[in-house]
């Protein structure tokens, strides 16, 4: 057994959502490959954009999945935390991925725009109802972790946002079949990519907001504060502070300055946080109300370890 291993990770949300994302993986990419062969057959831009679009979510998706697979490794004495942060990387690596999707596909659309293609828009239209049924199979699927998970939130966001797309290039194909205008295509094609922007966004700022340890968005300091002062015996709080290790895994560390023992004190200061602030990790340093200065120090109590300064030769 190795000794470095602490404890066994927990299971995360993503974690938990693990099958439905392979399987959104194995319909996307079937899709994927259908929407290219149509895309270059028809000469649609749409549908090449959608299929970029795919392949990014794809790549998300796969990442995701990735994230979710290294997360649950067992934390070690050097990742005290496991692996949790990988999911929020991946979440951040879809954000930029989407911004370079939006880019190639705007830039693809003024050209056709000076240089009309002519389009087969039967078969276009064939093989984006294709793709809007397949990118609803993953909204399905995903659809129940992704107010739970950045990391999931992440992969649906792309399922829906392709789902949207396929929407946009059905409308162009129309279109086309009905008046032949070419100019739809293009303008598909933009609006596919204009609905990739906010979404990346968003996703982006929260990775972020995580990775700088800000406050999760759903606990008031102030009022933590104002809770753990109401326990009776408590005098002060000070360094506080409330973080994120990963989707659904906040943890927060205080100083608590009190009178009498921790026992009874330390447990309700606990459950006030976990039931009033979702916070089941939270690490409580209980402080006495006057602590003795270094000129009058408290007695050593038996078998105490004291801490030396270690003698350098």
């Amino acid at each position: 057994m190795d000794a470095d291993r602490t404890a066994p990770a927990a299971v995360t949300v993503s974690g938990a959502y693990r099958r439905r994302m392979l399987l959104t993986v194995a319909v996307t990419g079937g899709v994927l490959v259908l929407q290219v062969i149509g895309g270059l057959l028809s000469g649609s831009l749409a549908l090449l954009a959608d299929s970029g679009h795919m392949l990014t979510d794809l790549s998300g998706v796969a990442l995701a999945l990735l994230a979710v697979q290294v997360a649950q490794r067992s934390p070690t004495l050097r990742r005290t935390f496991g692996h949790y942060r990988l999911e929020i990387l991946a979440a951040l690596v879809n954000a930029a991925l989407l911004i370079g999707v939006f880019a190639w596909v705007a830039s693809r659309a003024v050209q056709r725009f000076g240089q009309p293609v002519e389009v087969q828009g039967g078969l276009m239209l064939t093989v984006a109802l294709i793709g809007l049924a397949a990118n609803l199979v993953g909204v399905a699927l995903l659809h129940g972790g992704k107010d739970r998970s950045l990391n999931l939130r992440g992969a649906y966001l792309e399922v829906l946002g392709d789902a949207l797309g396929s929407v946009a290039a059905i409308a162009a194909a129309v279109v086309i079949q009905l008046t032949g205008w070419q100019y739809a295509d293009p303008i598909a094609s933009l609006l596919i990519g204009a609905m990739i922007l906010p979404r990346a966004y968003l996703l982006g700022r929260d990775a972020l907001r995580v990775l700088l340890e800000a406050t999760p968005e759903d606990v008031d300091l102030a009022e933590l504060r104002s809770h753990l002062l109401a326990e009776d015996g408590v005098h002060e709080v000070h360094d506080l502070h409330a973080w994120t290790i990963t989707s659904g895994m906040p943890v927060l560390t205080a100083h608590v300055v009190a009178d009498g023992g921790p026992g009874d004190l330390l447990a309700r200061l606990r459950g006030c946080v976990a039931d009033h602030f979702g916070i089941a990790h939270a690490t409580l340093q209980l402080e006495p109300a006057a602590v003795p200065g270094p000129e009058s120090p408290g007695p050593e109590s038996p078998g105490r370890v004291r801490c030396v300064q270690p003698v350098h030769a």
